[in-house]
């Protein structure tokens, strides 16, 4: 039962609830407050909202409340501002992978063939035979290493990316997340502007692109740790896999809105195919300034200036939350038990209230930011680090030639080659949840990763069969195939990296998530800048290659988990993942 604080008291000859005597209600009470239920039973109080029809059937002319707009009523302050930081944290990264997704989309233009393009009935087609075959080409990308070119433009920003992550979560953890992450994506947007305006002012030149590249790399690791660190700190352990697993699908989302923004413009001006992108955001990081809301203990500066002098008479606990913050709490004693919707700052064992408005209450010195070699101590961090690399190879290979490989293979044009990439990410949004949900319900996130790791070695090399029988079974394999690779990646880099950011071997501190996720990310991101340089290199002779080396680094990520899963499969507990455990001063 949650319950509100009202502003007003009334007095003691007053009417409560049909004549209840107050005097004779011997709940307990708040000094000068007065608690009211939310929900369909009064507890003692004036109730100054309007009569509901439901139970005033004389009152015909009142129409029935929505159930949704119920269901927003029902919710405090505290889950708006939950809810708030979800759908934030959601739409800034989207807008990190949207601007990335253009330069796969945009291979296929930068490299073409004249022979392919039908030419005005004016034109005389003979003089289609004095041209070279790569006229239509943009250069440098008109020479026949094309692939060596493209490949290494995505190695120049992957590389940047996965050692600039190791050093972007040291330096987050040490400034304002708000802040940090603002800067970043301002860079990210004037960066990939950078690379469309190479088209609007004919730039050709190999090192221009390189630069833009490595520079738009090293700025958009501010984006990764800084939102997982936010959504780690508003969340509990709970159903952490699959509030991850919904979330993360900002990844896949992403990617698709970045195809059909950058296959949109790619025939007619493909450098509109980077610039709308770069605008979204830079236009995404000024609402992170004006929003994100870094953890719930910042709203304190704003909340405990109006917080009732009579509150501190009440009896009172302390809370150690997941993430080392402590907070205050009045307690409510009514055996009821707790709501799920507060499982984040309250325990399990007693119903508590939040102080309306919470104060915050520091318990101690502010806890050191944890050190690299600290990070690498904690136990499993290693293991799904190196995992990682091998997942994020697999996917980030698809992320970067997959349209190029369908342009090939089913002889489409660009735009349409980009749209039915889609499919891939579609189902990778639905791996990632499945692998989140899963998890939750087993309490073994390993073994979740192991067993997708597992099938989708085969289901990829059924992927590079079928693809050449019809645009039917190639829809089917990219969404089955785009499920198993994505699970795993989703699941490490959110619920797993979380987990390992708040290791009971941290004692609460909460300076060591973004570190955690840094190096987890970090090493992860080595592996996706070798895919993409190594799918250049391989598809020169022959795509078969490509494929058996995705399936090659799907066995090595299922082998590096071995230890962690034979330790979950004997581990004494089992079971689904228990709600945030909080630590009782």
């Amino acid at each position: 039962m949650d319950l509100q604080v009202l502003d007003s008291v009334p007095s003691v000859n007053q009417e409560v609830d049909s004549g209840t005597d107050p005097r004779q209600d011997s709940r307990p009470r708040l000094p000068h407050l007065l608690l009211r239920s939310t929900g369909t039973q009064r507890t003692g109080c004036l109730d100054n909202r309007q009569p509901d029809p439901e139970l005033h059937p004389d009152r015909p002319d009142m129409a029935p409340i929505p159930p949704g707009v119920r269901l927003l009523a029902s919710l405090n302050k505290d889950q708006w501002y939950r809810a708030l930081t979800f759908v934030l944290t959601f739409l800034l990264y989207t807008s990190f992978h949207l601007s990335r997704k253009p330069i796969s989309i945009v291979k296929s233009e930068l490299h073409k063939n004249c022979s392919a393009i039908i030419t005005s009935r004016d034109q005389d087609p003979s003089s289609l035979l004095l041209r070279s075959s790569m006229d239509c080409s943009w250069k440098p990308f008109d020479k026949k290493n094309y692939k060596q070119l493209l490949g290494t433009m995505d190695y120049s920003f992957l590389c940047a990316y996965a050692i600039g992550m190791y050093l972007s979560g040291i330096i987050g953890e040490r400034l304002p997340i708000r802040l940090y992450l603002t800067a970043g994506m301002l860079s990210s947007g004037v960066f990939t502007c950078l690379f469309g305006l190479g088209y609007i002012y004919n730039i050709h030149s190999l090192s221009f692109y390189i630069f833009v590249q490595v520079v738009n790399g090293l700025v958009q690791t501010t984006g990764w740790p800084s939102v997982v660190t936010c959504i780690g700190n508003w969340f509990g352990k709970g159903r952490r896999g699959f509030i991850m697993g919904v979330w993360n699908s900002h990844t896949s989302v992403g990617n698709i809105l970045g195809s059909l923004i950058a296959a949109h413009w790619v025939s007619s001006n493909w450098g509109l195919s980077f610039i709308i992108p770069g605008l979204i955001i830079m236009a995404m990081g000024g609402v992170c300034f004006l929003f994100l809301i870094e953890h719930p203990n910042d709203l304190r500066s704003m909340s405990a200036p109006n917080l009732s002098t009579g509150v501190h008479s009440v009896p009172t606990k302390y809370w150690s939350g997941a993430n080392g913050h402590t907070q205050v709490y009045l307690q409510y004693k009514d055996n009821k038990t707790q709501s799920c919707d507060t499982e984040l700052l309250l325990p399990q064992d007693d119903t508590c209230i939040p102080a309306q408005p919470v104060m915050v209450v520091k318990s101690g010195a502010e806890p050191s930011a944890i050190s690299f070699m600290g990070a690498l101590r904690i136990p499993g961090v290693v293991e799904f680090s190196l995992c990682l690399l091998f997942a994020k190879l697999v996917s980030y290979t698809f992320l970067f030639w997959l349209p190029l490989y369908i342009t090939k293979a089913a002889h489409l044009d660009a735009k349409r080659a980009g749209d039915l990439s889609t499919l891939f990410d579609v189902g990778g949004i639905v791996g990632g949840i499945l692998a989140g949900v899963i998890s939750d319900k087993l309490g073994k996130r390993a073994t979740t990763c192991a067993v997708m790791l597992l099938l989708a070695a085969p289901t990829l090399y059924g992927f590079s069969m079928i693809s050449q029988f019809g645009l039917g079974p190639t829809i089917g394999m990219l969404l089955v195939s785009g499920g198993l690779v994505n699970g795993p990646y989703a699941l490490i880099t959110t619920a797993v990296s979380a987990d390992l950011g708040t290791h009971k071997s941290l004692k609460g501190n909460a300076r060591a998530l973004s570190t955690v996720t840094a190096i987890i990310d970090g090493t992860g991101s080595v592996g996706a800048a070798l895919g993409p340089l190594l799918a250049g290199v391989l598809s020169a002779s022959g795509w078969d290659k490509v494929f058996y080396m995705l399936m090659t680094a799907d066995f090595l990520a299922l082998l590096l988990l071995l230890r962690l899963v034979t330790k979950e499969m004997t581990s004494s507990k089992s079971g689904p993942i228990s709600p945030v455990e909080l630590k009782k001063h």
